[in-house]
């Protein structure tokens, strides 16, 4: 039996380890993909801490090998369930069953995306989801905004301020963000809107993004030449198999305060699946510390 375990290897699930395992506690980190979580798509980072300029898959590689210094062990599974028992919590997974005193969930969010050809590929290489941590790399040049809401448009907002040309690209009639967001907007020179037009297809080369092609809504296409794609139309929060343990917004994030504390005792929440607004890698950092420091004192307790 462990005294923790984590459910996610991103960097909140990770800094949640670090911490436990500081703390002299027994730690396992499930993660049912990649270790490092939604960093790993950034091929160049400069907000974190400490690093001028670094990639999210080195970033990532520093923090597993920092958790495991401290003692973490790491498991690749998925996990389907969570068995309450009072004392103990069963951590139910593809690979089996394992048992622990306190659970931290540190499951994330992820990016929606549009499901076309080639576009997996293409994340990190001219498709980003963020514009404070990639929107530098495209001063200067010409991006796309996919989406219409207000993370589209106060993406978009932030994005004017530094490239050539912006096109905002939205499948309705009509922008569904804020009057106030979408006024700022149409007052940018460098911005054109596009409501009613579909996103087809991602045009590319060796070297990454090169354009895309649109439809619309009267059937006619067109093609624009751009350097990049920020996608901004939701994210999914992956809490499905903790409904037991979590209470959830409608939007099915962890209905958590800033304490990462749960409705289930010995069950905490960390990252980009708890019901916040910021979501960026030092306020994933700091959840995991929370969460960490919070379980320690509830099996100390």
């Amino acid at each position: 039996m462990y005294d923790i375990i984590v459910i996610g290897g991103g960097v909140s699930g990770l800094m949640a380890a670090l911490y436990a395992c500081r703390a002299s506690k027994s730690v396992l980190v499930i993660e049912k993909e990649t270790f490092g979580g939604q960093i790993t798509y950034s091929p160049k980072v400069e907000n974190i801490p400490g690093f001028i300029q670094i990639s999210g898959n080195e970033y990532a590689e520093k923090l597993v090998e920092q958790a495991l210094e401290q003692g973490a062990e790491m498991e690749s599974a998925v996990v389907t369930e969570i068995r309450d028992g009072g004392d103990t919590k069963t951590v139910v997974t593809d690979a089996g069953e394992f048992v622990a005193r306190a659970v931290i969930i540190a499951t994330g969010a992820r990016h929606r995306t549009l499901g076309l050809e080639g576009e997996d590929a293409l994340i990190g290489d001219g498709i980003s989801f963020c514009a404070v941590c990639d929107g530098a790399f495209y001063g200067g040049q010409t991006v796309a905004v996919i989406g219409g809401g207000n993370s589209a448009l106060q993406e978009a907002l932030l994005l004017s301020e530094t490239v050539k040309k912006l096109y905002v690209i939205q499948d309705l009639d009509y922008l569904t963000g804020e009057a106030k967001l979408a006024e700022q907007l149409k007052t940018k020179e460098n911005a054109e809107i596009i409501c009613g037009a579909h996103l087809e297809e991602y045009l590319s080369d060796e070297n990454g993004i090169t354009g895309i092609k649109i439809k619309l809504s009267g059937g006619e296409e067109r093609e624009i030449a751009v350097n990049g794609v920020f996608l901004a139309i939701g994210l999914i929060p992956q809490n499905e198999p903790f409904e037991n343990v979590l209470e959830l917004t409608e939007r099915g994030y962890a209905d958590s305060g800033e304490d990462c504390r749960t409705k289930t005792e010995g069950v905490f929440v960390a990252g980009d699946c708890r019901n916040k607004r910021i979501r960026q890698v030092t306020t994933a950092a700091a959840d995991g510390a929370v969460a960490a420091l919070a379980a320690c004192e509830y099996i100390d307790r």
